[in-house]
């Protein structure tokens, strides 16, 4: 377990530093990041390096035995470098070029701009790539941007050729006759506005981003690795659900995934905290850094209220219950000038702790007495959820109704098995199912053939599958399958949809499971051997009678599928139906509000973390293992209100 925040030594004077981190050790630090956003510090000139400052800062970390994660800090050019070269500049889809004076202005692809980030990294690496305290890197920050610049224009042209070969299989595999979008030259293809152009475009320019970012870290990656230790890892800070790029392919790259969490407001969901810590534990398959994190208030919100005592650590020790091996605040200390002077920190400008300091140094220290036990652990998960990008990006150019919200039917299918303390991995749909009782796939609209071979297999070896609605319509270009809904995955799921409702108003759903669809309805034409176990009722009269939820057996599995999005109290006892198909049983149970998490090292060692997110007081039954945060008896025990306990 590492704990920290962002330090920024070229903000204060140095006679200041000894003091931060006299208050980093009283606040059980054992990491800082920094050097993300000084460009300008460490090359004040073009090709003119100043390292003293930093050999300095990094040297007082390792004499107070803290470790650092040094960030390239490629997201915030010097102004000498855009003044000079103005084409390393993004250009909005406006036609407008970016400005100086903001961050991740770059164009990612700017050969110009890749050499300079190419060169900084290699001089930070020549000289802290062996440094014993330096135990990690950090790639730029945050890539969340595009630019639409005749250059990038022309990539995205060279890379659709490269892609496609001919210009008549992209037109065929496009339906380019439509609307005349034949191409007839590889110069003709534009960058795709926010609407109105052809799906299979808007698609591919969607996947270019994770190619660029893909290269563009991996730029400075290659340049870090010439002159880095092994044991240095290099990652970069992803934002959960962020929906620029792939992230499982943005990932492939680095040694650990990282990711930032903020809230803005102080109101507690921890269905919606936890699911962005299952899913950033998913780019790799294996455990995580919550590199960023807010220690009170953020200051980007439309009101940016503070969190109640207790709010931060109950939110930490979820994100370790979900896989996090490591919490970092950003930020130490608020500047007195900048964009983020407002910020929540853990020390004021006057330099002196704020008001949420003792209870994160409460935090540190609770960090500290579990990491013996949590080290080698992860969290343990029978059930998958299918988490494709290309679906997510595809229902979202055509949403067909306007609630219809792929992240958010996403959650909602996530929320059963988080509240019934059933621990989730979010799979790619690239990847195979293996150590799973129970796979859902949310709204897998676009099908690869991978995936349809992948849940096949699953199924054909036991495996209970979950598929819902705008599962299996289109290919891997974004077009229509020539067969009916679910596409490939017809045959295995003994259904096929004739056509799809979206509503204005709820039907009503009876059989086996009673209660609601919402927003979105199928009509299935239902195969032979496939079971009907619910039916839609009154609302709408395409569906009226139809079947609602179906399950069919293959091979020694089954597949179980929702014709509709259901509201939740149906949805749960659809899921609590298929789990106990599948033999998914929780270990553990509690009232409203109550989290039980498990993680564990795969050979019988475990930590439980309980967590009470409500706000009152609980009574609950014993834990096996010893309480690790405080006395507790050995029988029956309270757990007070937003409070946390981990048994080993």
């Amino acid at each position: 377990m590492h704990f920290g925040a962002s330090w920024y030594p070229e903000h204060w004077p140095e006679s200041r530093w000894p003091r931060d981190l006299a208050l980093m050790k009283r606040a059980h630090f054992t990491v800082v990041r920094m050097g993300e956003f000084a460009w300008s510090t460490m090359e004040p000139a073009d090709g003119r390096f100043e390292f003293g400052w930093l050999d300095r800062a990094v040297a007082l970390c390792e004499q107070a035995g803290i470790d650092v994660v040094l960030g390239t800090p490629t997201a915030a050019p010097p102004a000498w470098l855009t003044s000079a070269h103005p084409e390393t500049l993004a250009v909005g889809e406006d036609g407008r070029t970016a400005i100086h004076g903001n961050r991740c202005h770059y164009r990612p692809l700017s050969p110009v701009y890749l050499r300079y980030c190419r060169r900084i990294a290699l001089e930070m690496a020549k000289r802290y790539g062996r440094k014993k305290c330096v135990i990690g890197w950090q790639i730029d920050n945050e890539f969340n941007h595009q630019s639409h610049d005749e250059d990038t224009r022309r990539q995205f042209q060279d890379w659709l050729k490269v892609k496609y070969r001919t210009l008549a299989r992209l037109n065929d595999r496009w339906s380019g006759a439509y609307w005349s979008e034949d191409y007839q030259d590889w110069r003709q293809i534009v960058i795709p506005t926010a609407w109105g152009h052809n799906p299979g475009l808007r698609l591919e320019w969607q996947r270019f981003h994770t190619t660029t970012y893909r290269l563009f870290q991996k730029v400075q990656i290659d340049a870090i690795r010439r002159h880095a230790d092994r044991r240095q890892w290099i990652t970069t800070n992803l934002m959960g659900w962020f929906p620029l790029f792939d992230h499982y392919q943005v990932s492939r790259d680095l040694d650990l995934a990282s990711w930032d969490s903020y809230w803005p407001t102080g109101t507690p969901d921890p269905v919606e905290d936890a699911l962005p810590h299952d899913l950033t534990r998913g780019f790799k398959r294996r455990n995580f850094w919550l590199i960023e994190t807010q220690p009170s208030s953020v200051n980007w919100a439309e009101i940016n209220t503070m969190h109640e005592p207790g709010r931060i650590r109950l939110r930490n020790w979820q994100a370790v219950a979900h896989g996090a091996d490591a919490v970092l605040y950003w930020q130490w200390r608020n500047a007195l000038g900048g964009q983020e002077q407002l910020h929540g920190s853990l020390v004021g400008q006057d330099g002196e702790p704020r008001p949420c300091f003792d209870e994160l140094a409460g935090l540190g220290a609770e960090f500290r007495k579990a990491a013996p036990h949590l080290k080698g652990t992860t969290t343990a998960a029978e059930v998958a959820l299918v988490n494709c990008y290309d679906s997510r990006w595809a229902v979202g150019f055509q949403r067909h109704h306007k609630d219809y919200d792929w992240v958010r039917h996403f959650r909602e299918h996530y929320a059963p098995f988080f509240n019934r303390q059933v621990g989730v991995e979010v799979l790619s749909s690239l990847v195979a199912p293996d150590r799973h009782k129970l796979v859902v796939a949310p709204a897998l609209w676009l099908l690869h053939e991978t995936t349809a071979k992948n849940l096949a297999g699953f199924v054909e070896r036991g495996g209970h599958l979950v598929l819902t609605t705008r599962t299996g319509a289109k290919d891997a270009e974004n077009a229509l399958f020539p067969a009916l809904p679910p596409g490939p995955l017809a045959a295995l799921a003994g259904v096929a949809v004739e056509d799809v409702y979206p509503q204005t108003a709820p039907v009503e759903v009876t059989g086996r499971f009673k209660g609601r669809a919402k927003i979105w309805v199928e009509r299935l034409r239902v195969a032979k051997g496939t079971e009907v176990l619910a039916r839609f009722g009154a609302g709408c009269d395409w569906v009226k009678g139809r079947a609602a939820v179906t399950r069919r057996r293959s091979g020694r599995g089954s597949v179980t599928t929702l014709a509709g999005w259901f509201e939740p109290p149906l949805l749960d006892a659809v899921l609590a139906d298929v789990m106990k198909a599948a033999g998914v049983r929780p270990r553990f149970s509690g009232p409203p509000g109550v989290e039980f998490s498990v993680r564990t090292d795969g050979r019988g060692r475990e930590v439980v973390i309980v967590m009470n997110h409500s706000e009152k007081a609980v009574r609950l039954r014993p834990v096996p293992g010893r309480a690790l945060l405080a006395a507790r008896p050995r029988g029956p025990w309270t757990l007070a209100a937003r409070d946390v306990e981990v048994f080993a």
